[in-house]
């Protein structure tokens, strides 16, 4: 597996990226699969590709202190990132991986990987819902995925160091909930993952076997991808 540890300038690009990884992988003759890690340097919310952002993100507070909104490919709820935020992406061949092919699979796969990743770390860590990572029954990854013939795309966040008042600040009570957080708000579900992110890192390369460089991302599409769909007004709304 290639390990890409690349953060663009801008929220569009980054988010351009993710995608433009999983379109590589999908046109490539042999399986190609990526781990990437990103951090942004700003706030912002994201939301996934069916959510209403008047239903799930406190638009008016957002506008106020300058934070973007935008929308990525996979689905899931509104989330905020920022600087304290570790952005991870996982692009993985289906026929390697058949469990992937059905979507709760794919979630149990992928996630109880990274529980066993961080356990050694953090021994309470395991997976909640059906896409969360926590600890001390408290989240602290969310993660969604998208699907294209013969490669899919997993991405999520890990908190380590981030200013939990912000997701409050920006974010409603989401839509549905799971069971294990019974109807707790954003202040009290939330916490940081005690680690570094360079122990973070080290422990999801480690997992995933990712030892090979990627020198050679897609620049074009990724550039592409910012401009007419990421930057674009029509899409994020």
């Amino acid at each position: 597996m290639r390990i890409l540890d690349l953060s663009l300038p801008t929220p569009a690009e980054n988010l351009a990226l993710d995608e433009a990884l999983l379109e590589e992988a999908e046109a490539a003759a042999q399986p190609l699969e990526t781990l990437r890690f990103w951090e942004p340097q700003q706030y912002i919310v994201v939301v996934g590709r069916s959510s209403r952002i008047e239903t799930e993100v406190h638009r008016d507070v957002c506008s106020e202190l300058g934070i973007p909104i935008l929308r990525r490919p996979s689905g899931g709820a509104a989330i905020v990132t920022g600087p304290g935020c570790l952005m991870y992406a996982l692009v993985l061949d289906c026929e390697n991986h058949p469990v992937l092919r059905a979507i709760n699979q794919a979630h149990s796969f992928i996630l109880s990987t990274l529980a066993q990743a961080l356990v050694p770390s953090v021994y309470e860590v395991c997976c909640q819902g059906t896409s969360d990572l926590a600890y001390d029954r408290c989240k602290f990854s969310g993660n969604s995925m998208r699907r294209r013939h013969r490669h899919l795309l997993y991405h999520g966040t890990i908190l380590y160091d981030f200013s939990l008042e912000m997701i409050d600040r920006c974010l409603k009570m989401p839509p549905r909930m799971p069971d294990y957080r019974g109807c707790r708000p954003h202040k009290t579900f939330v916490k940081n993952l005690p680690l570094s992110a360079a122990e973070i890192r080290l422990a999801l390369v480690t997992a995933w076997n990712a030892l090979e460089p990627c020198n050679d991302w897609p620049r074009e599409l990724t550039a592409r991808l910012a401009i007419e769909k990421y930057g674009n007004p029509q899409w994020n709304e």
